[in-house]
């Protein structure tokens, strides 16, 4: 099936956000080609390494936290 990686990359970002912690990490829980992606957006640092969370960038967390609100929300943000 071909899909959209631009909306995939949203929608993951976006779920990132739901594993949000100590202020700007998130688990590693995301395909890896999708990872990689959202990484050379400069949205979160590079996930590969031993770490189980990932850190985003200013502007991914930002992003992310735009996507959840959008993709997820129940009511005004």
């Amino acid at each position: 099936m071909d899909y959209d990686e631009s909306k995939v990359d949203q929608a993951a970002l976006a779920l990132l956000y739901l594993t949000l912690h100590d202020h700007n990490h998130s688990w590693k829980s995301i395909d890896w080609d999708t990872m990689n992606r959202l990484y050379e957006k400069g949205l979160i640092a590079n996930p590969m390494n031993k770490a189980k969370s990932v850190v985003f960038s200013e502007l991914g967390l930002l992003e992310a936290k735009r996507l959840f609100a959008e993709l997820f929300g129940k009511g005004a943000t």
